[in-house]
Parts: structure tokens; C-alpha cells; sequence
């Protein structure tokens, strides 16, 4: 190329000189804009301009016009409508960006790909194109070969790394030459001189707005009429002249909301006259705050270090595919560079010579035209020899088919000849030729030693019988003795089974004795009380003990079950560790006396079910309970019927992709949920458990599915469940899409939680029917079941029930809908209502309210109370229920909008009343 070229040396070293502080330029007489104009050539390089971003929707698709600056710092470029603008619209990570460079594409255009989005963008010029590529490659390299920028420091201080980095720079110019020699800097379109230059003018104002972040470019707008109105009234320049360039408001007047997405202003200092626009757009760069990541977004802060290396990995591949195809681009470059400059200098040499030069000229080209004519003759003759050539080939194939023809039907023809030899061969053996005679005396010594092996044959395959015959009496004598041990070790194990339950439902029984005896005794007796302190210690120690000195147990009660969650859950008082022990114990005794009964026949039925159709077989095999090796596969089917009509490929990573560019509002509070999800179970209170992440993407990629609820109280609980049977991530999500928008009625999570609280008003009402000497009870002592039974509803007693228990309510839930939550309420408080009218006190029906659920431990009871004793439970009655309550509930909860309403107006207009002797917040902030 001609001309000056810019040394990308120092152009990339400018990036480390220190940074002024922004101040908002003014109006200028000619003479001082003339020196700023000079001094803005002398500043170092900057890498800004204008380019057209394609972008838009609708009728307003296109291109529009946009300011593009890189910040060194936060290695990011960002872009906004004018070079004046305050806030920038939007920014794109180049940490794992891919720049593409279309042939077939418009002139000046080329494209910015990152994980999440391709921007496409147009310059003005080919040369701006290339310098902005060459560029943004650097920029890039920079950014994988250096830690993050330094804090700000004086010149001098940099002074003395001056050498190595301009070393550095240059071997990596010696390397870029390689492919693509540094492209001169376009005069006055890129850089702080872009700036100086007029907008850009598109067809219509509105299509150059952007409506995205229409926020933002209200923002803008409103600083660039401050900013006028501040120039205009300093008189530093004439009204008519145009606004400064850039500045930054001041926090006094407009403080700005604080965005992600947006600079911070509060970090900004306030304008200054007389500041070069070179540092004022750096200052722009500088007020980002620091929620813009210094990586890629595919490498965010809570990833593991080997996930980062991955990330780093397939980042390098991605820059290694980019390298190729940038190297073959400049090849082509290259070719296209050498054509013009040959077709230039032949023009330029036809231009600068006379007449007879000209005609000489023409004359050698006309010269060159027959060279090649004749050159295209031989061509043709060559062409002409190749195709006789080729028909030759040709025939010489047909003939070598032919020739291969009569081969295979002569090859033919030699089998049809063995096979008519080989038939006349066996019939030979089959009749033999009449044997020559042979003397009497050899005849019968040969027919001698035939008829004495024939014997010996004889002898042996006797003793061959009577050997298998021997071996198969043994074989079954065996297998007679193998069955008998078998039936005889099958009833031990069912008798030790019996007596481990016997067992467990005695120390239960011990166990509830002392528990008894400690609420009894109190503190009365110190003596009395430190033995049964004593005694209730080394009952809860004493399994432990036993397993150690015994070494082999038929069934021992683990520490957690098969789905995390704690057997016997740690409480802190004494009372609640005794019962967490006998509902343990208890539970254990049901499993051991159920097993061969209930477990082992409904195993079969399920290994033998096939295909899952919706049947009534399938019904009563759900409300029975689902095995745990088939409750993975049986859920899957039970969601996919339930949001086959809402199920998209690949919906849940498009969710998470967009929650990783844009923050959800919710995700706070999902942050703050994650920690008191089943503080008992182990997968989410294992720091090294994958679980709290897996159940952080679920909830974020929902509260993006459904904008309407984001995140409601007991959605991590819903969603946790669904991980612990499912393990898979976007299964789990689906499940909770499922409960949440198929099988819950419609505001059952949403704010006002309107038909929670129906379903509240309609239990009372089945509680009534169907056990109405509990609910007596329960009035005359003025009880509340709803702040019980609310949470039930809510989460489908995730919190409530023992696991082994839960999981069984959601088989049938997840197939008859929340019909089967009713049935189990009714049939939990039908399960303990003795114990409740035991009691006469309104707190210890509250108390014992609060833990009875964990008391349950006869699951196969529970269900057949909730599916046969609360019997019969039509739909139609649970509908016109709910449609009376609602009827009732909508205009109190408009009456209670209505009064909130009044009473925040009421306090709006009242004045705050201050002390006479404190002083109000505005008095200090203004002698401070």
C-alpha cells in the first residue's frame, strides 16, 4: 500500500499511557479549534469511528448508525448512538469473539460472532473494514496474553516498561506482516478524530433510534439538552454553535438508575472545560461498572477451575478455526492486491505515454491477443487428442467387459460340469462295483476282527449309558439339595426379617416409654433425671454400637436414604431426637414386615406392565407407589403427557442463554432460597454436591419461562424433588413447568396466591364432612388449620412427609392432579385424629400440629385411608367448591386492595413530623 502507515506498535501501546480525567469540551474560537484539532492528531490512537450495526425488528430492521468505542480496561467494545452520548447502548465481548469477513457480502461489511449473538456491521470504506479487523484481532490477542489492565498510574511510571512492551508489540507486528500488512489508519473515520465529524445522516430519524434500550437513549437525550443548556449558559461560545461533544452529568442534578447494562454515574467526575475528546471518550469507558465480566460468558465466577480450562480450550480451537480461515482470506486478498496493482500499472502506462507509445502499446497487446490464440488453438488441439484418447479408453473398457463376460459364463459352464461329476461320484459310492474275488480264508478272518470291534463298540457305548445315566441322577440329587437350602436360607431371612421388626417396634416402644417418662418426672428427681438423661443417651448411641459388634446386619437403618435424605434428622432438643428415633424405627419395622407382602408382589406387576398407557391398571399401580428403579422412567412419561403441548427442542438452553446476558429479577432471591432447601439431605448441604448449581439453573431458566410468577416461596422445593428422582436438569425443569402451569390451578403461585387460599377454604369444608368431630374439636379451641395446611398445598408436603411417603403422593399426584393432594390432607389428619382430641389445649394442638406429619409411618394405612376411607370424592364436588370460595374470595381481596390503597394515599399526604431536637437528613448533608 501507499502512503504513511500507522505502526501498530504504537497504536497497541497507546492502550497503557495514563488516562486524563473527562472534561466536557466547550466551544471554541477557530484559532483554538484549529490547535485542539492538531493536538487530537498528536494524541495517541484510539481504536472509535462510526460503523452501521444491522439490527432491528419489523418494519424498523436495518442498518443504523453507531458510535463504537473499545475500552481498554474492561476490554470490551461498546457501542452507542452518537459519540455524545453519555451511556452506551450496549456492549460485545470480544474475549471469544470470531470476526468473519464475507466475500460475497457488501463492500465494508464483516461480522462480530460471539457464543450468544452475530452482530453485523458495515464501514464506509474496504480500508476501514480491514483496519477495524486488523484491530479488534489485536485487541483480542491482547486480551488472551496479558492479565487484566492496571489501575490508572502517572507516565513516568510507565516509562520504564516502555521498552519491553514496544519489543513485544513489534514481534507480534513482524508476525501479523506474515499474513496481512498493518492497514493504514483512515484519515478522519476512525479514532478520536471520527468524532470531531458529523453523524452520520440515515434515511429517517426513527429508524436510527434505538428501541431496545430506549431507557438508555432517554438518558442520553436528556444529558445532551442539559449539556446545551449548560454550554449556552457559561458563554464560552455562541448559542447557535453546536453542543459539546461529551461529558458527565453531575450527580446533584440527574442521578441515573443504576444498570448493568449502563455506566454508573455516581463514579464519574463532574465536567470540566477544555478536556481533549480523546480522554473524554476513555472516561466514557471508564464509568462502566464492575458487573461487566473480565471473561467470557461461558466462563462465569462460579465454575470450577478444571470447567475453565475447558471453556479456555474450546476457546483456543475456536481462535485456532478462526486463524485458518483468516490466513486463506488473506491469501485471497493477496492474489486480488497483485491483479489490481498489475492492472493499475498497465493502465497508468497506457495513460502517461504519447501517441506512438499508445500505438505501440496497442500494438503489443494486439501481439499478446494472437500469443494467446494461438496458445488457445494448441489448447483446443490438446483437447481435441485427449478426447480421442478418452474414446479409445473407452472401447478398450467395453472390450475388457466383454472379455470378462465370456469368462464368467465359461466358469459357469466348468460348474455345471463338477456338479454332474460330483453326482456321478457319490452314486459310484452309493452302488459299488462288484469286488474280485478273493480266497475263503481272507474273507473270513476279515469278517472275524469286524464282528470282534463291533463288540468292543458294543461294550463301550453300554458304559457311555450307564456313566449318564449316573451323572444325571447326581445332577438332579444336586439341584433337589441347592432348592431345599435356598427355601430353607429364604425362610431365615423372612424370620429375621420378623424379628429385626419385632426388634425395631420394641426399642420404639422403649423408646416412647422414656420419652413418656422424661415429660412426666421433669425435674423433680435429680437422681431420677440424670439416669433417665443416662438411659436416653445410650438408647440413641446403642445402634451404632450394635453394628460394630456384630459386624453383619440383615437390614440396618443407614444414615440417609436412597434419595439423601437424613433417617433419623439431627434436631437440636432432646424430646424431638427421641421421636425422629421411633418414627425411624417404626418406619423401618413397616418396610421390613411390608417387603415380602406388598414390595416384592408390586415389583413384579411393574417389571411386567410394558409400554405406559394411560389405563386403570396404571392408576392403582401409581396410588400403590412407584418401584425406585422405575420412578425415573415412569415421571418422564407422567411430564411428557402433561406439557407435550408446551415442550420445544432445546427451549431450556435457549432459557439459560438468556439468563447468562441479562439478569433476572428473581435470582436474588433464588441465591438466598438455595441455602434452606432440605437442610436434611445430604445432596444440598455437600459443598462438593452438584445439586445447588443444577437447582439454581432450573429456577433462573423458570422464573424466564414464566415472567408472570419469576419465583415464588416453595418453587426450589418443587423443583428439588424433581431433581432427586430425575437427576437430569432439563427433565427436572419440565416437572416443575408441569405442577406449575398444568396441573395447579391458574394464581396458585402468583402474588395474591388466590387459589392457594381457595383450596384452603374448600379443605375446610371436606374436613367438615368427612371428619366433623375433629373439626368441633378444632373450633371450640379456636384452631386455624391453614397456617398447617397451607404449606402442604404449596409444595406438595415436600417439607411435611418422610421421603419414603412423599415420593408415593407424587406418583398418583403427578398423574390425577391435585384431587390426590385433597384426599392425602384428609387422610393425614384421619391418621392422627385420636391423638388430636387427646389434647385440650389451643398451644399443644398448635405444637403437635407442627411435627405430627413425621409421625406417619405406615405408608401402606396413609394410602389406603386417603384412596378407600375418604370415599366417595367426585371432582364435580371439588370444582363447585372452589367456584363458591373464589365467588366469596375475590371481592375481600379487593376490599383489602382498596383499603391498602387508602391508607398509603393517607400517608403520602401527611407531612414526616421531625423531633425538634434531631435534625433531618437534608439539614446534615448540607453542613456537611
Amino acid at each position: 500500500m501507499e502512503g504513511a502507515q500507522e505502526n501498530p506498535a504504537e497504536s497497541s501501546s497507546s492502550v497503557l499511557r495514563s488516562e486524563e480525567p473527562a472534561r466536557g469540551p466547550e466551544v471554541l474560537p477557530q484559532e483554538e479549534s484549529e490547535s485542539c484539532s492538531r493536538s487530537l492528531e498528536a494524541a495517541p490512537k484510539k481504536l472509535c469511528g462510526y460503523l452501521n450495526k444491522f439490527g432491528g425488528k419489523g418494519p424498523i430492521r436495518g442498518w443504523k448508525s453507531r458510535w463504537f468505542f473499545y475500552d481498554e480496561k474492561k476490554r470490551r467494545l461498546y457501542y452507542s448512538r452518537t459519540a455524545q452520548d453519555a451511556n452506551p447502548l450496549d456492549s460485545i465481548d470480544l474475549s471469544s469473539a470470531v470476526f468473519d469477513c464475507k466475500a460475497d457480502a457488501e463492500e465494508g461489511t464483516f461480522e462480530i460472532k460471539t457464543p450468544s449473538r452475530i452482530i453485523t456491521l458495515k464501514a464506509a470504506t474496504k480500508q476501514v473494514m480491514l483496519y477495524w479487523l486488523q484491530q479488534l484481532q489485536m485487541k483480542r490477542w491482547e486480551f488472551h496474553n496479558s492479565p487484566p489492565a492496571p489501575p490508572v498510574v502517572p507516565d513516568a511510571t510507565l516509562a520504564g516498561n516502555g521498552p519491553a512492551l514496544r519489543l513485544e508489540l513489534e514481534q507480534e507486528e513482524v508476525e501479523l506482516e506474515e499474513f496481512l500488512c498493518p492497514v493504514q489508519t483512515p484519515p478522519g473515520l476512525v479514532g478520536a478524530a471520527a468524532a470531531l465529524q458529523p453523524v452520520p445522516a440515515m434515511p429517517l430519524a426513527l429508524q436510527n433510534i434505538s428501541l431496545k434500550h430506549l431507557g438508555t437513549e432517554i438518558q442520553n437525550t436528556m444529558y445532551n439538552i442539559r449539556g446545551n443548556r449548560q454550554a449556552s449558559g457559561t458563554g464560552h461560545g455562541p448559542p447557535g454553535e453546536d453542543a459539546p461533544l461529551s461529558g458527565e452529568p453531575q450527580r446533584a442534578e440527574q442521578p441515573l438508575p443504576s444498570d448493568p447494562s449502563t455506566p454508573d454515574p455516581a463514579d464519574s467526575p463532574k465536567p470540566t472545560p477544555k478536556s481533549s475528546l480523546t480522554a473524554n471518550l476513555l472516561q466514557k469507558a471508564k464509568r462502566q461498572n464492575n458487573t461487566f465480566p473480565l471473561f467470557a460468558e461461558g466462563l462465569t465466577r462460579n465454575r470450577t477451575a478444571q470447567e475453565k480450562v475447558l471453556a479456555l480450550e474450546q476457546q483456543v480451537l475456536m481462535l485456532t478455526k478462526e486463524l485458518k480461515s483468516q490466513k486463506e482470506l488473506v491469501r485471497i486478498l493477496h492474489k486480488a492486491l497483485e491483479a489490481a496493482q498489475q492492472e493499475k500499472r498497465a493502465s497508468s502506462a497506457y495513460l502517461a505515454a504519447e501517441d506512438k507509445d499508445r500505438l505501440e502499446l496497442v500494438r503489443h497487446q494486439v501481439r499478446q491477443i494472437a500469443e494467446l490464440g494461438r496458445r488457445l488453438e494448441a489448447l483446443e488441439r490438446e483437447r481435441e487428442s485427449l478426447a480421442q484418447t478418452a474414446s479409445l479408453q473407452e472401447q478398450q473398457v467395453r472390450e475388457l467387459q466383454q472379455h470378462v463376460q465370456l469368462l464368467m459364463d465359461k466358469n459357469q459352464a466348468k460348474q455345471q460340469v463338477i456338479c454332474k461329476l460330483s453326482e456321478q461320484v457319490t452314486q459310484t459310492f452309493m452302488r459299488p462295483p462288484p469286488q474280485p474275488s478273493v480266497p475263503s480264508g481272507t474273507a473270513d478272518r476279515d469278517v472275524l476282527s469286524q464282528q470282534e470291534k463291533m463288540e468292543h463298540l458294543k461294550d463301550d457305548i453300554e458304559a457311555y449309558r450307564t456313566q449318564n445315566r449316573f451323572l444325571n441322577s447326581e445332577i438332579h440329587q444336586v439341584t433337589k439339595i441347592w432348592r431345599r437350602v435356598a427355601e430353607k436360607e429364604r425362610a431365615l431371612l423372612m424370620k429375621c426379617a420378623y424379628l429385626q421388626a419385632k426388634n425395631c417396634q420394641v426399642e420404639s416402644k422403649y423408646l416412647a416409654g422414656l420419652r413418656r417418662l422424661q415429660e412426666t418426672m421433669g425435674g423433680e428427681a435429680n437422681d431420677c433425671s440424670e439416669l433417665l438423661r443416662q438411659l436416653i443417651q445410650e438408647a440413641l448411641q446403642w445402634e451404632a454400637r450394635e453394628a460394630s459388634a456384630e459386624g453383619v446386619e440383615l437390614s440396618p437403618i443407614s444414615e440417609y436414604d436412597e434419595y439423601g435424605f437424613l433417617t433419623v434428622p439431627n434436631y437440636e432438643m432432646e424430646d424431638l431426637k427421641l421421636l425422629a428415633k421411633i418414627q425411624a424405627l417404626e418406619v423401618h419395622s413397616h418396610h421390613l414386615l411390608a417387603h415380602e407382602a406388598v414390595e416384592r408382589p408390586l415389583r413384579e406387576r411393574w417389571a411386567a406392565l410394558g409400554d405406559l398407557t394411560p389405563s386403570v391398571e396404571l392408576k392403582q399401580l401409581l396410588r400403590a407407589g412407584v418401584p425406585r428403579e422405575h420412578r425415573p422412567r415412569v415421571w418422564r412419561w407422567l411430564v411428557h403427557l402433561r406439557i407435550q403441548h408446551l415442550w420445544s427442542p432445546g427451549r431450556y438452553q435457549e432459557l439459560l442463554s438468556r439468563g447468562q446476558v441479562h439478569e433476572h429479577p428473581a435470582a436474588r432471591q433464588i441465591e438466598l432460597d438455595l441455602n434452606r432447601t432440605f437442610p436434611n439431605n445430604k445432596h444440598f448441604t455437600c459443598p462438593a454436591s452438584s445439586y445447588p448449581d443444577k437447582l439454581r439453573r432450573v429456577l433462573l431458566a423458570f422464573s424466564w419461562q414464566n415472567p408472570t410468577i419469576g419465583y415464588c416461596q416453595g418453587l426450589n422445593r418443587l423443583a428439588a424433588i424433581a431433581l432427586l428422582v430425575l437427576e437430569e436438569e432439563e427433565c427436572a425443569f419440565w416437572c416443575l413447568v408441569a405442577i406449575v402451569e398444568t396441573i395447579m390451578p391458574a394464581d396458585y403461585y402468583s402474588k395474591t396466591l388466590t387459589s392457594s387460599q381457595v383450596d384452603q377454604r374448600v379443605l375446610q369444608d371436606l374436613l367438615s364432612e368427612k371428619l366433623p368431630r375433629l373439626m368441633a374439636h378444632l373450633a371450640q379451641h379456636r384452631v386455624d388449620l391453614s397456617f398447617v395446611t397451607f404449606n402442604w398445598f404449596l409444595v406438595v408436603f415436600a417439607d411435611s412427609l418422610i421421603s419414603n411417603i412423599l415420593l408415593r403422593v407424587w406418583d398418583a399426584f403427578l398423574y390425577e392432579g391435585i384431587k390426590v393432594v385433597f384426599r392425602y390432607a384428609l387422610a393425614i389428619f384421619k391418621y392422627n385424629e385420636e391423638e388430636i382430641l387427646r389434647l385440650h389445649d389451643g398451644l399443644e394442638i398448635y405444637q403437635y400440629l407442627r411435627f405430627f406429619t413425621k409421625t406417619i409411618c405406615n405408608s401402606q394405612k396413609l394410602m389406603n385411608i386417603a384412596f378407600n376411607d375418604m370415599n366417595p370424592f367426585p371432582m364435580k364436588q371439588l370444582r363447585q367448591l372452589r367456584t363458591a370460595h373464589r365467588e366469596q374470595l375475590e371481592p375481600e381481596l379487593r376490599e383489602l386492595e382498596r383499603l391498602k390503597a387508602e391508607y398509603l394515599e393517607t400517608r403520602n399526604s401527611q407531612a414526616p413530623v421531625v423531633p425538634e431536637d434531631c435534625a433531618s437528613e437534608d439539614e446534615v448533608e448540607g453542613e456537611a
